[in-house]
């Protein structure tokens, strides 16, 4: 983990489509797998938040998984509204390079 940070993709648990990717320390890790919502680092704000919070768009966590060097995380979510994407989107991934 790199700073203490970890990647964590956030992919939809039935549609397998990629919805965001956020970081995560020790802390949001243990506090996600206690409640079973995803937490985050924000490396901005430098604090911990719970996604979906405000937007009411919370993640409701299915299953989680370390890539093969441990480095990574996937995280399979029901999403608890319509967006994941902070800009209306359902996936943060929608802007085609």
């Amino acid at each position: 983990m790199k700073q203490n940070l970890i990647p964590a993709i956030i992919q939809d648990n039935k549609t397998n489509e990629i919805l965001m990717l956020g970081y995560m320390n020790k802390e949001a890790l243990d506090k996600t797998r206690k409640t079973g919502c995803v937490y985050f680092w924000s490396r901005s704000r430098k604090k911990l938040w719970l996604k979906g919070e405000t937007s009411g768009n919370k993640l409701q966590v299915q299953q989680i998984f370390f890539d093969c060097d441990k480095d990574a995380l996937l995280i399979k979510c029901q999403l608890m509204g319509k967006n994941a994407c902070h800009t209306g989107q359902k996936s943060c991934f929608h802007v085609k390079l």
